[in-house]
């Protein structure tokens, strides 16, 4: 059996069980070695797909149960697999795949403005209840911030606001663009704790009305608003700008327009704060799975694909951190989160529906944990002293607003 030979091939660490559609056993790995799992095929046709085009084929076999697991968790079987695929000889018959991959992902990752709206109420403008089942209060859907090992996701997410605000030594009164705003936690958070006024953009219109809804609630409607509105129709100047977890829906043809636009709209002496998801091994495509299912048009790119757009724009990469662990934390708290009200998930949608976030949270979980993905955090500026010139400011500022 093809996917059998494959298996063989790839794992080299713990210990795989497999039993195909006809009922037949195979064992990979070391006897009794661990991690282990074992997976249950229903569909014989999954002997040839899983193989031929894994990424897609595993994750459409658990969202329909062709694929189970036995005796352990789809954690447990995505940990034996992520742990090996690491290191796993390619394939034959993906050569040709890497070879059309360049071409193949400035395609898939064309994202004029009518598509990118289209993309974002893909995944976005879900219902308003399914969100508030696994995130934090403040409603975070990116990396948060773990100082300890045992802070709670609440914890952890004020502790990513406060780190990003302390970059960007954000004081009363001034003007800050939040791009990709979200539901509005991290804008909310700038104006009630720092005093700046904000502005954030969203294309979500499930986003936009609830940030709006709670900047009125708070009584920060004076100095929050959302707009439902593309950062390349934006305009104005501000003395911050702040981007997080939005980047990945740009798309590596738009950068130049992406650096160009926030320049245009930053303050000779302003400041801007990029947080993205990125990759540590150069350029790639975005897994085949994720990228029908969850982000369409989404792509997480390498620090080697920023950082010349940015030089070419004629701007400072004042500061780079790598958070490293810290998105592999949060995707366990909400995998943890989502599953304690997988029942309530159900009502509002249905079975299928489940699986596929389970695979989703879990499966990303996987890739930050074992595999070769983090995030990255760029400041920029337009001026070398924008800012001062040693990272003490941004300690002195978190200590003075814990």
């Amino acid at each position: 059996m093809l996917l059998a030979w494959a298996l063989r091939r790839l794992i080299r660490r713990g210990h795989l069980t497999l039993i195909d559609a006809r009922g037949r056993t195979f064992e990979f790995g070391a006897t009794g070695a661990l991690p282990a799992a074992t997976m249950r095929l229903h569909d014989a046709t999954l002997h040839h797909r899983l193989a031929l085009e894994p990424e897609l084929a595993l994750g459409e076999a658990w969202m329909d149960g062709t694929l189970t697991t036995e005796g352990c968790t789809l954690g447990e079987l995505l940990t034996v697999l992520s742990l090996n695929l690491d290191t796993a000889p390619a394939l034959p018959w993906e050569a040709v795949g890497e070879r059309l991959a360049p071409v193949l992902r400035r395609l898939q990752q064309y994202n004029p403005i009518a598509r990118a709206r289209q993309n974002v109420a893909h995944h976005y403008d879900l219902s308003d209840r399914l969100y508030d089942l696994f995130l934090d209060s403040e409603r975070q859907y990116s990396c948060a911030y773990f100082r300890h090992a045992d802070d709670s996701l609440e914890t952890a997410q004020r502790n990513k606001m406060r780190h990003i605000a302390a970059k960007l030594a954000i004081e009363p009164g001034m003007r800050v663009l939040d791009v990709g705003s979200g539901w509005g936690g991290l804008g909310l958070y700038l104006a009630r704790t720092c005093g700046a006024d904000v502005t954030g953009l969203t294309l979500s219109t499930e986003q936009h009305a609830r940030s709006n809804a709670r900047a009125r609630e708070m009584g920060l409607h004076d100095r929050v608003r959302f707009a439902l509105r593309d950062y390349r129709e934006e305009a104005g100047t501000y003395d911050r700008i702040v981007s997080i977890g939005m980047f990945e829906h740009v798309g590596v043809n738009h950068y130049p327009a992406f650096f160009a636009t926030l320049k245009r709209l930053l303050a000779p002496q302003g400041a801007a704060l990029l947080h993205a998801i990125g990759r540590m091994d150069g350029p790639g495509t975005t897994n085949a799975w994720l990228r029908k299912y969850i982000f369409p048009g989404g792509y997480a790119p390498a620090l080697s694909e920023v950082l010349p757009v940015i030089e070419r724009a004629g701007l400072w990469a004042c500061d780079v951190e790598i958070l490293r662990l810290h998105y592999a934390e949060t995707l366990r708290h909400w995998h943890e989160r989502f599953q304690s009200h997988r029942c309530e998930v159900a009502a509002l949608y249905d079975e299928r529906f489940c699986r596929m976030w389970e695979f989703y949270l879990k499966g990303a979980e996987m890739d930050f944990r074992y595999l070769r993905t983090m995030v990255f955090q760029i400041q920029i500026t337009r001026r070398i002293d924008a800012l001062p010139p040693t990272r003490d400011y941004m300690v002195d500022w978190e200590q003075m607003h814990a």
